[in-house]
């Protein structure tokens, strides 16, 4: 596709997803008028022109959203679980007929190559499969009972409307990990996407909302498109919602966090990444360079999992970092759409400016530039985006190496020991994902085990990007709270209730404790 065809593209985008030039971003069981001066201009990150508008919430139309939320839980409570993993299954169904499509409104609105455009809608897809099994396998434990003629279990019950605050670097799929999950447990579902990603959230609303009314079912998701913190500040006040899930940043999940907890609600905050992979002197050194440099330029390194800082071994430091310089010289930066670009535009202008200064800082503190680190223009994309990826030797103690910079700029640091490695490592005050490249047994078990990764995430051979729904997702330190989408995160989004049942004729009581009357 030619850099000239952008346009055309958008065009034909927007309008197989019935996109159109000024869209209602509040859906509370219909799609509430496009009203007020309140509106969102979506401009694309590959070109700098605009893509179309949505009209954001007022207070009125979150409460609108919140209450039909309500409402519909009343209702979809009550259907039983496999019945919802049913209707959960035929959404995942129609996200697969669609995906194509969603795929290129991602790439259009956030700047994802077409890969990983239509591989973020085939995670929601996973995901709402996913959540179909698990509607049948939401168990209980029964316990023994110390007590006579008695039976003791644990029941999980639907907790009620939830919310989910998104992120714009992975506009659709994150909701998904929470809504389908949420869904299947008998819950419905408030969506505040990121501004930035507004338009991805009402592509989606409009498939789902459709498909749900086609089923007969529930309209189970509402949608609050709203301007900054505005939206998020309306949820975790919010006593009507007892979860809350949040994707963002540590300082605006701190927020959150107190506000959801002043309230005695559930968090899950999903927040920021300084992630870093170690290479041993014994790794397979093309995997590990595979790994690395897919780690820090998938996404322009504007993942949660972007690797920022990599560790390599004093005996191949100087032979890794050479031939990591190739690859990143080799890496073709442009129009997402085109056959083998690889590195696409940051989201916005303020992302370019956060790039280049981290870059003239980490310098000023003693980083030595290797590789890139400036803003390039595009042939036929002049208002897009894009940088040159950064490769900067750095030391432990620079300050900047300890902050997340959101973008393709990656930290080099040498070890000699694999304790030194792992101190290295261990040293930021985030824990998201790790890796190890190595093939000796003891380094492995080592980087595993208690001495070492303090992250949610460890990977040994692997990136610390890609993450796969199975498992499940979150991290430890400043990175957050809680765990989202696989393993028993659906846990999170149910009320746990012990069960004592006595069928006999008499009162024993626990504990030997005696109470005659």
């Amino acid at each position: 596709m030619q850099t000239n065809d952008f346009d055309e593209f958008r065009e034909r985008t927007l309008k197989k997803l019935g996109i159109e030039e000024t869209n209602s971003g509040i859906f509370a069981g219909k799609w509430l008028p496009r009203s007020g001066k309140n509106i969102y201009t979506s401009i694309s990150p590959v070109d700098g022109k605009v893509n179309a508008s949505v009209w954001l919430a007022d207070r009125g139309q979150y409460e609108e959203a919140v209450n039909q939320s309500i409402k519909a839980f009343e209702e979809w409570r009550s259907i039983p679980a496999p019945r919802r993993g049913e209707i959960i299954k035929a959404l995942g169904d129609v996200l697969a007929k669609n995906k194509k499509d969603l795929g290129a409104l991602v790439t259009l609105e956030a700047g994802k190559t077409t890969s990983e455009g239509e591989g973020e809608i085939q995670e929601m897809i996973d995901v709402a499969y996913f959540a179909s099994g698990l509607s049948r396998q939401l168990y209980g434990f029964t316990m023994a009972s110390e007590r006579p003629d008695h039976r003791l279990y644990e029941q999980w019950l639907p907790l009620g409307p939830i919310a989910v605050i998104s992120a714009f670097n992975f506009p659709s799929s994150v909701w998904s990990w929470n809504a389908m999950v949420a869904a299947v447990c008998g819950d419905t579902v408030v969506w505040k996407p990121s501004t930035k990603a507004s338009l991805a959230a009402v592509g989606v609303m409009k498939i789902m909302t459709e498909e749900l009314e086609r089923l007969g079912a529930p309209q189970i998701f509402s949608l609050v498109a709203s301007r900054g913190s505005e939206g998020g500040e309306w949820i975790s006040n919010d006593r009507r919602i007892p979860l809350v899930s949040f994707t963002g940043s540590t300082a605006t999940g701190q927020k959150i966090y107190e506000n959801v907890a002043r309230r005695i609600g559930r968090p899950i905050l999903e927040l920021g990444g300084n992630n870093c992979s170690i290479v041993s002197s014994r790794a397979d050194m093309n995997l590990a360079l595979k790994g690395v440099a897919f780690g820090a330029l998938a996404t322009a390194g504007q993942r949660c999992t972007s690797t920022r800082r990599v560790v390599v071994q004093d005996d191949i430091y100087d032979e890794f970092v050479s031939r990591l310089k190739d690859i990143y010289s080799k890496v073709k930066i442009g129009n997402p759409r085109q056959e083998g670009v690889l590195v696409g535009p940051l989201i916005d202008r303020e992302a370019v400016r956060t790039f280049t200064d981290a870059v003239r800082e980490a310098v000023s503190q003693g980083g030595k530039l290797i590789f890139g680190g400036e803003e390039i223009k595009v042939p036929g994309l002049e208002g897009g985006n894009y940088v040159r990826p950064a490769l900067i030797e750095a030391k432990p103690d620079m300050e900047i190496t300890k902050r997340e910079t959101f973008g393709p700029l990656l930290y080099l640091f040498r070890y000699r020991t694999i304790e030194e490695a792992v101190k290295i490592h261990n040293s930021v005050p985030q824990g998201l994902s790790s890796a190890i490249f190595t093939t000796d047994l003891r380094e492995e078990e080592y980087f595993l085990s208690y001495r070492g990764s303090d992250c949610g995430l460890a990977n040994v051979n692997t990136s610390t990007a890609g993450a796969e729904i199975g498992g499940a997702f979150g991290g430890e330190k400043e990175t957050g709270y809680g765990r989202e989408s696989g393993s028993d995160s659906w846990k999170a989004y149910m009320r746990r209730q012990t069960v004592t049942i006595n069928h006999g004729r008499d009162l024993p009581l626990s504990q030997g404790v005696r109470f005659d009357v």
